[in-house]
């Protein structure tokens, strides 16, 4: 990450708006986790922030790193300590799977619990605000059995013992604190077969205490089950397992360093040849050093040779995809209905200088806009050019062209035309002299007076009005923030950008959808469930509603130790009702503003953005209390606290700067 010490405090503020001041009930599979009951962080706290950028980039750092890691995030008094390691026979996907989901469920198994250890079937998490490792944790966390029993426990107990003995003391000396292997088993009255054994520790133990922690469960073992065929037993910083019967058990899968040499991603594990028993003479490990080195010089090259082939072959295969973008059949569907136009690439290009950067407004997630005027129609026009490397960004071209092109709503940026020629994804739109919203209320010399403002609240909530109940179908914008906010030259407001749009049918119900959307916008429900809804484009309206009103971003600190939500930040004020309600209004208003007005425009976002979904408004009933057309709603003093049940499937971000672990 190129600018990774400034960025990453944006990435942890994104993470924590993500999923404001909610209480969740959570349906996982994890086996047995313990979480401490006092000393509880905050919704807002830095703890939470660094204990989601840790989360975040443990899984990967395991898998990279031969299924362990351990590392910590923040600084003393809000640093977290945290550990992930997969039990060593379970293979790549079963411990992909798990640290995934251990990870993204933390939240939900152990809500403001400082100190957290969990143990799933296949992988353990652990996190604290105290450094744990080095140190074994002896508890005992799951344990693990087959029902079927040996007729003779005292042999087996004696042949158990010894193999597990044996194993606890290699894994204590192994670099990987692991061992497996097996033995000859005979039972009194059976034939002779193989016992097979597994001993692990986690890796930030020492010696003596992998051999400690291995030496309590090998007891264990013996006095919970000793007649078993199989069983085990799972903790937070060792495993032992065993296991009788023919063929191959308990093979540990930890995957090979990843150290090795690699070109273009493939691995050399290169060996030396073993010495000569009888040398001859000197010529002979010569001619088999020069010997070797040819096969593996030969080896290299063959590999870098098919290397050059993939790519260039995934080259042109990309290349094929946008070019042949002209032939889609999805072309028809542009072309049905709607009043957009088709453009030669041609006379784009020519618009703007060849993608000159003199004419570039500004840079997205999914490409850059650039400033044009196009002769044929006398008019200038923003041109943005989507990514066309990016999946995501040919998908919301698509949308774009589909959804936004069809709408006609004065509060809604007119989409002129498309094209998709020469390798480009190209979208033509009406010029939005005065750019977008958030740049006059944070980076603008001249401060957006209250009446403008106030038009642009109504603009914004009918132009939501119009798509999610007066358009033949409910469309879901899903990306509702201030810098999707245009402003013509009246600075009338135009929302924009609908990439991530999707239609549903009116009346429609919460639906599970993939994650998309702005932190800090985006309803709280709709992170953590994945569940959409008009209601998720309305707490998002609410949102922006109080950043008009107050002129502050969605995250607010408070004091030197918290960092809260704008929503949380204006309900506290409103518990002193109306005149600290006013005193949140933007100070560059310098009090120039219609108090009924402001406390109306606080009061419609808190109602919009209220924690319950249910208990939000519809966007026209929003409106009609911001043209006065009905009364203010009545609000708790205090603001609520929602509780919902989801099961965790959500992707993860990343973060860096974490202090590494062995």
């Amino acid at each position: 990450m190129a600018t990774a010490p400034r960025r990453l405090p944006l990435l942890l503020l994104a993470v924590v708006l993500s999923s404001s001041y909610v209480d969740v009930a959570v349906a996982q599979g994890v086996a047995h986790w313990f979480c401490s009951t006092t000393g509880d962080y905050g919704v807002y706290s830095r703890y939470r922030l660094n204990l989601l950028a840790l989360m975040a980039d443990l899984p990967a750092r395991a898998l990279d790193n031969r299924f362990y890691y351990n590392g910590a995030a923040g600084e003393s008094p809000d640093e977290v300590f945290g550990l992930v390691s997969c039990y060593a026979d379970r293979n790549w996907t079963e411990c992909h799977d798990c640290l995934y989901t251990a990870a993204s469920g933390i939240q939900q198994s152990c809500p403001f619990g400082r100190q957290m250890k969990g143990a799933y079937d296949s992988c353990l998490l652990r996190y604290s605000n105290e450094s744990f490792v080095s140190v074994a944790d002896l508890d005992f966390a799951i344990y693990v059995e087959d029902p079927t029993y040996v007729d003779d426990p005292s042999s087996m107990n004696s042949t158990r013992c010894d193999l597990l003995t044996r194993l606890a003391a290699e894994a204590a000396r192994s670099p990987l604190r692991l061992a497996n292997g097996s033995v000859t088993y005979a039972a009194c009255s059976q034939s002779p077969t193989a016992m097979h054994g597994l001993a692990q520790c986690t890796r930030d133990l020492n010696a003596s205490e992998c051999s400690g922690c291995l030496t309590k469960f090998v007891g264990e073992l013996s006095s919970v089950f000793p007649n078993n065929t199989y069983a085990g037993i799972k903790g937070y910083s060792c495993y032992a397992v065993y296991s009788i019967g023919d063929g191959e058990f308990l093979r540990i899968t930890i995957p090979p360093p990843s150290n090795l040499p690699s070109v273009c991603g493939f691995f050399f594990h290169l060996e030396a040849p073993p010495l000569a028993a009888d040398r001859t003479s000197s010529r002979t490990p010569l001619v088999a050093g020069v010997s070797d080195g040819v096969v593996v010089v030969f080896v290299i090259s063959s590999r870098l040779l098919v290397c050059f082939l993939l790519r260039y072959r995934r080259r042109n295969r990309i290349a094929r995809e946008v070019d042949t973008f002209d032939d889609d059949p999805m072309e028809d569907d542009f072309e049905k209905g709607t009043g957009a136009k088709q453009f030669r690439y041609s006379d784009l290009a020519l618009a703007i200088s060849n993608f000159s950067d003199d004419k570039k407004l500004g840079e997205g997630g999914f490409g850059s806009v650039y400033k044009g005027f196009l002769k044929e129609l006398k008019i200038e026009v923003g041109i943005k050019r989507v990514s066309k490397t990016s999946k995501q960004g040919r998908k919301e071209y698509m949308s774009e062209v589909k959804i936004i092109s069809r709408l006609r709503h004065r509060n809604i940026v007119q989409l002129i035309g498309w094209c998709h020629g020469d390798g480009e994804l190209l979208l033509v739109y009406d010029l939005m002299p005065h750019g977008s919203l958030d740049t006059h209320l944070y980076c603008s010399n001249a401060t957006l007076s209250w009446p403008l403002r106030y038009e642009i609240a109504l603009g914004l909530g009918s132009a939501l009005l119009y798509l999610h109940q007066d358009w033949e179908q409910c469309v879901l914008h899903r990306d509702i923030k201030p810098s999707n906010i245009m402003l013509d030259t009246s600075f009338c407001a135009k929302l924009g950008d609908f990439g991530l749009a999707q239609l549903v049918d009116h009346g429609r119900g919460p639906y599970t959808t993939d994650l998309a959307g702005t932190m800090g916008y985006m309803d709280p429900e709709c992170v953590v469930t994945g569940r959409t809804s008009i209601e998720s484009d309305v707490y998002s309206f609410g949102a922006v509603m109080l950043e008009i009103a107050c002129g502050k971003w969605p995250a607010v600190a408070r004091g030197q130790e918290d960092i809260i939500h704008l929503v949380q930040w204006v309900w506290d004020s409103w518990e002193s009702r109306r005149v600290r309600t006013l005193e949140a209004a933007d100070a560059q208003l310098s009090l120039e503003f219609h108090e009924r007005e402001m406390e109306c425009v606080m009061v419609v976002g808190l109602w919009c953005a209220h924690p319950d979904r249910t208990l939000r408004p519809s966007i026209k009933q929003a409106v009609n209390v911001l043209r006065f057309e009905a009364p203010l709603p009545s609000l708790p003093v205090k603001m609520p606290v929602a509780t919902f049940t989801t099961t965790i499937d959500s992707s993860l971000v990343s973060a860096s700067q974490l202090t590494a672990g062995r």
